[in-house]
């Protein structure tokens, strides 16, 4: 449970220590939103097969989960602001290799270091905001860090409608934003933060602790992933120009936005797990719909395209708020890298299953995949909440937008103080009662000292 704040900070009092840190992350994803459909749409111009334009995007998120993994080192090594320098460099450059090099090959393996690369970036801007930010600011902080970057993708994938596809306009957009993004957090007067512990990924305990959150993590960045990979994709196949296909992307990542807080807050007052079964069951009906996007108009497209992204994208931040709650303090850097490794498994896994389905059984197969992605989630839910009761109130913590985003569960806010409860003693999965911490040492250091003050 957070500690209620006692002092009050403006909203511009609590962003000014990070301001310039905010500006180069909007211009970043702004650069990486158009990079994000250009890459797709272009492939398939260049008559790429379909099956490796699915390993774009299974690429970009291997390459995600690797710079989770080297992240620290990296920082340990060159500190935040030139490892910030450095990283949005290489991803400027490979903006600008795509049209130089054109080939699946090299388009994979540029696919997999622009993954790295951002994947790392993200850990420096999310250590940065963390430490920079206070327990009575870090809430608004982290919150308008993902409302910037939510808002930057979606305007970013607009971008496309910009410039023709062919030809290399839109890749020198890609690289200018891009490059820019790192010139106000190189000018920065501010401090940079102390270098990130690495921690290490347990998945045998992030099962025992709560497998309904590790089985979202991975469902959820199945669908997320191979939606997100390939929804321009799906798009253009399903009769659409690109400057439409470019509209469906952005609605999707716009209501995926939108629908984060009130999924979250909801799943304050109930069970997240029921609350995580009507997303599953809200993805199945309408990704069925979606399937017939070719016999609808473009508008109908663009609402279900914004509906699904409202009820689908909220799935991994419910699952990993389900995994807090059984999760104590001193393990939760370790559960948050687990559950957003887990997320980047399965977004590895995602866009190569549905593009194997878009070519047996063209565009439609995206959505085919995603809806029983949610609906294997949706059974497994039901099944959870039938075995295993809810945690207890008393440790359950309050929904937080930042640490439980997609985009923002690379390095968790604080969590100041957990109450433990044991009034559910009598749960099915004993070993993941938060109440199970070992007390002995504490207990002897008490007796000791009291020994002494006799």
């Amino acid at each position: 449970m957070v500690i209620a704040a006692t002092t009050k900070v403006s909203l511009g009092g609590a962003l000014k220590p990070v301001t310039a840190l905010l500006i180069g992350t909007a211009l970043l994803y702004l650069g990486y939103g158009l990079q994000t459909t250009l890459v797709p749409l272009r492939a398939e111009a260049e008559g790429f097969s379909q099956i490796t334009i699915g390993l774009l995007g299974a690429a970009y998120y291997g390459g995600f989960v690797v710079g989770c993994l080297f992240a620290p080192y990296v920082i340990m090594r060159a500190g935040h602001i030139r490892a910030f320098a450095a990283m949005v460099s290489c991803v400027s450059a490979a903006a600008l290799v795509f049209p130089l090099a054109v080939g699946e090959v090299q388009w994979l393996v540029f696919r997999f270091l622009v993954g790295a690369c951002i994947s790392i970036v993200l850990v420096i801007v999310e250590s940065w905001l963390n430490e920079k930010s206070s327990a009575e600011t870090r809430g608004a902080v982290m919150s308008t860090y993902i409302i910037i970057t939510y808002g930057a993708i979606t305007v970013g994938q607009l971008g496309v409608t910009t410039q023709p596809l062919d030809g290399f306009a839109l890749f020198s957009l890609c690289s200018i934003l891009l490059s820019v993004a790192a010139v106000p957090v190189a000018l920065t007067r501010a401090t940079q933060p102390a270098p990130i512990p690495s921690v290490q990924f347990r998945p045998g305990h992030l099962w025992h602790l709560a497998p309904a959150a590790f089985v979202g993590a991975f469902a959820s960045g199945l669908m997320i992933g191979s939606v997100l990979s390939l929804s321009a994709v799906f798009a253009v196949g399903s009769g659409f120009t690109t400057g439409e296909a470019a509209v469906l992307a952005s609605a999707v990542v716009l209501g995926g936005a939108l629908g984060q807080y009130p999924f979250g807050r909801t799943s304050d007052y109930l069970d997240r797990r029921l609350v995580l079964l009507v997303s599953a069951g809200a993805s199945v009906t309408l990704a069925i719909f979606l399937m017939a996007a070719s016999a609808m108009s473009f508008t109908m497209v663009v609402s279900l395209g914004f509906a699904f992204g409202f009820v689908t994208l909220p799935s991994y931040s419910l699952a990993a708020a389900h995994a807090y709650d059984w999760t104590e303090p001193h393990d939760l850097v370790e559960v948050s890298a687990g559950m957003n490794l887990l997320f980047g498994a399965g977004s590895t896994v995602g866009p190569v299953m549905a593009s194997v389905a878009m070519i047996v059984m063209g565009p439609s197969g995206l959505f085919l995949v995603a809806a029983i992605a949610a609906g294997g989630l949706g059974v497994f839910i039901g099944l959870r909440i039938l075995v295993r009761r809810r945690p207890a109130d008393a440790i359950r913590t309050d929904f937080d937008l930042y640490a439980t985003a997609a985009l923002g569960a690379v390095v968790p806010g604080e969590i100041e103080e957990l109450v433990v409860s044991s009034d559910d003693s009598d749960d099915d999965d004993v070993a993941a009662e938060p109440a199970t911490v070992d007390t002995a040492p504490a207990e002897a250091d008490m007796k000791l000292e009291t020994e002494k003050a006799d």
